[in-house]
């Protein structure tokens, strides 16, 4: 079971919606190439608001994803889609159901 993970909300910039909801479909790129990170999902809760969700097996795994491509992008593209720099909180997994084979 994955213990470790990271919940990170972002707030759009007025008129960047679509903007950021790409920017996260093409963040799934950059996460399919890390074997550490074991779950990852992004959503939209509002027209604005946005979410991601992952989760990792140990803390070295999660610090490497914090440190990764997808990190590197947000700051790149921080200023230009969101209203403020996304909220990155660590969190601990107390209980996961993950199908043994994820797939698309």
């Amino acid at each position: 079971m994955p213990s470790y993970g990271f919940f990170v909300e972002f707030e759009a910039k007025p008129g960047k919606e679509d903007d950021v909801a790409q920017f996260l479909v093409d963040a799934k790129t950059l996460v399919d190439a890390e074997p550490g990170t074991l779950a990852w999902f992004s959503f939209r809760l509002g027209p604005s608001s946005f979410r991601i969700f992952d989760a990792f097996q140990n803390e070295e795994d999660r610090e490497a994803h914090l440190q990764g491509k997808v990190r590197e992008q947000i700051e790149a593209r921080a200023d230009e889609l969101f209203s403020t720099f996304p909220t990155i909180t660590p969190v601990n997994l107390l209980a996961a159901k993950l199908p043994s084979q994820v797939t698309e």
